[in-house]
């Protein structure tokens, strides 16, 4: 496209210089600035398309790296999803709880709550205390609820 500008305003250039309508007349600096005007034009219009490429180019490489960079974290995410899940399976048949001294987190196992009798959880890290229940609980129609009233 370029060229074909650079073309059609040398070709104008020509034609208005074949025109013979004298080298001082109104019209001939009239028609001589336009095409002035013309070449300026097609020259600027050149220079957007090179930077335009330039342009297209860098954002072309641009987006090839971050399509890199997300494949990558994905992979990285990919990975930190397979430990959490690991880790949720471990917890899926049971609960936490943070010992309030040493802030050792303890995996308690759901069947500790069918046991008969009073509930003594120790710190696997400093060995205190952290669940202590010596009162019989009684599984409502929901959840467990509060000690039964009727039996104390």
């Amino acid at each position: 496209m370029h060229e074909d500008l650079k073309a059609r305003t040398s070709h104008l250039r020509g034609f208005t210089e074949g025109l013979e309508l004298g080298e001082e007349s109104k019209e001939q600096k009239v028609l001589h600035r336009i095409i002035d005007l013309l070449e300026e034009m097609t020259d600027e219009i050149e220079q957007l398309r090179v930077d335009y490429e330039e342009l297209f180019e860098y954002t072309e490489a641009i987006d090839d790296d971050l399509t890199e960079l997300e494949e990558d974290f994905d992979e990285d995410y990919d990975d930190d999803d397979d430990d959490d899940e690991d880790e949720f399976d471990a917890f899926e048949e049971g609960f936490t709880i943070e010992c309030p001294n040493c802030r050792e987190i303890a995996v308690v196992d759901d069947d500790i709550l069918d046991e008969e009798g009073s509930i003594e959880l120790t710190c696997p890290g400093c060995g205190e205390a952290i669940l202590v229940d010596d009162e019989e609980w009684y599984e409502g129609p929901d959840d467990l609820t509060e000690p039964d009233p009727e039996k104390e």
